[in-house]
């Protein structure tokens, strides 16, 4: 988990700094506060965004962006739909807050077994 002081992540290589944080301590996930990014990230036209998640796409690291975009959802209709396909996939996730970030990566709760009614044979 990064800290929401660091260094902004406004290009390729801010994303490669991270990533190489992030495998040297053996994470399956960066979980990245919004504050850390620029608003080119947020402008779908800037093609950051896509040059940034495909650089952890290629280092097998998924990525959340925990934190309120709402401003930047409500002014593009692209980023919205980005948004959400994003948080259909596994690769890139984009939630509110750290506590939707664990709700989403705990494992399913199993069924309900019921003792059978059967008898052995």
């Amino acid at each position: 988990m990064c800290a929401p002081d660091g260094p902004p992540l406004g290009d390729e290589r801010a994303a490669t700094d991270v990533i190489g944080e992030g495998m040297y301590h053996g994470a399956v996930w960066a979980v990245v506060p919004v504050a850390r990014f620029t608003d080119d990230f947020f402008r779908l036209s800037t093609r950051l965004a896509g040059e940034i998640v495909q650089k952890f796409a290629n280092y097998r690291l998924k990525l959340a962006i925990v934190g309120d975009i709402t401003s930047y959802t409500e002014a593009s209709t692209a980023l919205r739909d980005f948004v959400r396909e994003s948080n259909r996939g596994t690769q890139l996730w984009f939630v509110p807050d750290t506590e939707a970030l664990r709700v989403r990566l705990a494992p399913p709760s199993a069924p309900a077994t019921y003792p059978s009614t059967h008898s052995a044979p």
